[in-house]
């Protein structure tokens, strides 16, 4: 491995993890020695970047340190291609809009010898089944990205039919289906429930208390699945 595109490697295994990770892992990682990744953090250091740490403690990335974003392998380019593909013909039309203008971007800025794979259409993603909601996704992200409670009213037939505050920590997309992984106020625990059971939805301007990140830690210790059609969790 050339070392220009070792350092590149070795950014990118910084910046997965985001606690300190020793020397050694990352040895591992890249498959050198410990002490040529000594070598090249500090390399790294005199180029600009922010890694604290030290030989025997490890080693932390600090945000705010870019290399020039062209040293993609065509294998992470397709991942890119099919992953972006997938978002745009699974969610709304926003989300699709986003991910068209983040790849003209990447696109942009790629070297015009690996431009082709963007086109190379080695793989087949297929459109959207019809979804039986009529939930604008785009609000429920904007509930999650500002930790905004919701208002909803369950359409299934055994639910209760008063409106529900939920507390929205992330959205699930499993198979053909989507579902919502929230904090209940009512039930005070963690629900499951499918995207196709709420029959109104409304974003209110109270913010939950809790931080989401923590309440999807706790969310993934209590192990709360999504049954299917039920609204509930198993």
């Amino acid at each position: 491995m050339a070392r220009s595109h070792r350092l590149f490697e070795l950014i990118q295994v910084l910046r997965r993890h985001r606690r300190t990770v020793s020397g050694q892992t990352l040895a591992l990682e890249l498959g050198v020695s410990l002490r040529t990744i000594r070598r090249d953090v500090v390399t790294l250091q005199g180029m600009g970047a922010d890694i604290e740490g030290e030989p025997g403690l490890g080693y932390i990335l600090k945000p705010g340190f870019l290399l020039p974003p062209l040293a993609f392998t065509e294998e992470e380019i397709q991942a890119l291609v099919v992953g972006a593909q997938w978002v745009s013909r699974q969610t709304d039309d926003k989300f699709a809009l986003a991910v068209k203008n983040a790849l003209a971007k990447i696109n942009a800025v790629l070297p015009l010898d690996m431009r082709h794979t963007f086109d190379d259409e080695t793989f087949y993603v297929g459109a959207r089944s019809n979804l039986c909601t009529s939930i604008d996704l785009s609000e429920v992200r904007f509930a999650l990205r500002d930790q905004r409670k919701l208002l909803i009213t369950l359409s299934i037939f055994h639910a209760p039919a008063d409106k529900q505050i939920i507390w929205p920590i992330m959205l699930g997309f499993i198979d053909a289906k989507r579902f919502l992984s929230a904090w209940c106020e009512a039930d005070n625990r963690f629900r499951v429930i499918a995207m196709d059971d709420i029959a109104k939805l409304e974003v209110l301007a109270e913010r939950y208390s809790r931080n989401r990140r923590q309440l999807i830690k706790e969310w993934r210790a209590h192990e709360v699945l999504p049954c299917n059609g039920s609204g509930k969790e198993c």
